[in-house]
């Protein structure tokens, strides 16, 4: 486990909320839950894919240069609509589908540093404002885009559904 966590920044051009395949070469998605913030705090939950272009994080990563190129395209933060939650946020839980095939769970309960540690970390380093997004780390299960698959992604709360968003790749 690293000493802190690892924070990949994405501007408001990587924002979306269509699926679309990029023309130079293979795109990774990882399903993530997402957290807005308001007043300094998370106000409210979601589902998300982050992005990645494989080939260019593997040049970059093999070089030991910044990932932005192959993580802050634009479309790359592919979202849901967000929700309010009540409780604690370690009840929170979610999954992702591609074709109606489950290919990745995860909870809040699994991650290495928690969503308000997460939180935190980021602002000993940047500002965070209204509407600012946090992504979430990645279970197991990543894989790449496909044209023409069906992603749906669930955000569960003790077992009850908050949140269902599809996305048909184009």
């Amino acid at each position: 486990m690293p000493e802190q966590p690892v924070i990949f920044i994405k501007p408001n051009s990587a924002v979306s909320d269509v699926l679309r395949l990029v023309s130079d070469g293979e795109v990774g998605y990882e399903a993530e839950l997402c957290f807005l913030i308001r007043d300094k705090a998370i106000c409210g939950v979601g589902f998300g894919l982050d992005l990645t272009k494989r080939a260019v994080q593997f040049i970059l990563k093999a070089q030991g240069l910044p990932w932005e190129r192959a993580k802050a395209f634009d479309g790359s933060a592919v979202l849901s609509e967000f929700v309010t939650f009540n409780g604690d946020i370690t009840s929170l839980s979610f999954r992702l589908f591609i074709n109606k095939t489950v290919v990745q769970v995860g909870s809040v309960e699994e991650m290495m540093t928690s969503p308000n540690a997460l939180l935190t970390e980021a602002q000993t380093f940047l500002s965070v404002e209204d509407n600012d997004v946090l992504m979430t780390g990645t279970p197991e299960g990543v894989g790449s885009v496909n044209l023409g698959d069906v992603f749906l992604g669930q955000v569960f709360q003790d077992n009850v559904l908050l949140v269902e968003q599809q996305w048909v790749v184009v």
